[in-house]
């Protein structure tokens, strides 16, 4: 008996080791910390969706956040978080980068300011300090946004206060801020007691654009296991739009200790919105819109064809 019990429990362990062996590892980058705009992958891990489809995903947060597409099209990492503009300028430099799912199809960022600022109209802005984290693409989406009242970045004065975008603005250093997440950093504001107003940038003149992407080295884009990870977010997006609240309790335990806070619990409902609903798919002339205003406004020269750095590789 004691030998028949052992083969069945050896068995056992040899069919579990197989099943482990087999799942496809996949080393993630996100773009920065853990935070509710990437709902979908905490949701696939912590829900099973990833285990469900046969993948072992190792979640990184880098300490460079503009690090990670460059390990992907070095080969040092599987996929990386990106963002639509970025990708284009990416690729515009050579960088052999294609995006295979989109997390959040819609702008987040913003220009901000403080309710009592006496800011009410972007044309309130002549000869204001306004703060920024990255020159390039915030300033010519701050430059677009003047232009639709008749100013340009000419008319104010412009001030980098690194990631400091928040405080930056409840301490006075600046009058508006460029770049900042409507879903955190005016519920950041409303923590700290403050009220502040969102200018978006697509009501003045800036193409509409996918924010959060997740891109993959062109060399091997549409390999099976990318295939089975942007399924797993399609069932974790499709989880989470229909259960919320457990998304939430499920995206805390992933880290409750650092996610279970009252910026993550605000920023989560107004974040919910704004996630891609079919992470798969997206939209060809929101990326070609956005290549023209890049070219236009000279932050790329040329770029290839789409389809070379954009696809649906879930069909």
């Amino acid at each position: 008996m004691k030998k028949i019990l052992s083969k069945i429990t050896l068995s056992l362990i040899l069919l579990s080791s197989t099943a482990l062996a087999d799942k496809e590892k996949i080393s993630l980058l996100l773009d920065w910390f853990v935070n509710p705009d990437h709902a979908a992958i905490i949701i696939a891990q912590q829900k099973g969706f990833f285990e469900k489809n046969n993948l072992e995903v190792e979640i990184i947060e880098p300490a460079d956040p503009s690090m990670p597409p460059k390990l992907v099209a070095a080969k040092k990492a599987d996929l990386a978080v990106d963002y639509q503009p970025q990708l284009q300028m990416q690729v515009s430099e050579g960088l052999p980068l294609v995006r295979i799912a989109t997390l959040v199809n819609s702008p987040l960022n913003s220009l901000v300011v403080l309710q009592n600022s006496g800011i009410n109209k972007l044309e309130d802005l002549k000869g204001k300090k306004v703060g920024y984290s990255v020159s390039g693409f915030e300033t010519a989406l701050l430059d677009s946004m003047l232009k639709s009242v008749n100013l340009s970045t000419k008319d104010v004065e412009l001030i980098n206060v690194n990631w400091s975008l928040s405080p930056s603005l409840m301490t006075k250093q600046v009058d508006a801020v460029i770049g900042a997440f409507r879903n955190f950093e005016l519920n950041q504001l409303k923590i700290e007691k403050e009220k502040g107003k969102a200018f978006f940038p697509e009501n003045y003149g800036v193409p509409k654009y996918d924010e959060l992407i997740v891109v993959a080295n062109k060399e091997n884009a549409s390999a099976k296991k990318y295939i089975n990870f942007v399924k797993s977010l399609q069932e974790a997006t499709k989880y989470l739009k229909e259960n919320p609240k457990k998304s939430w309790d499920a995206f805390v335990s992933y880290k409750p200790k650092e996610l279970n806070n009252e910026l993550n619990r605000l920023a989560w409902s107004d974040t919910l919105p704004y996630l891609a609903q079919n992470p798969a798919t997206f939209n060809k002339d929101v990326y070609k819109k956005m290549a023209n205003f890049m070219m236009q406004n000279k932050l790329i020269k040329t770029l290839p064809s789409l389809e070379e750095y954009a696809q649906e590789i879930l069909k």
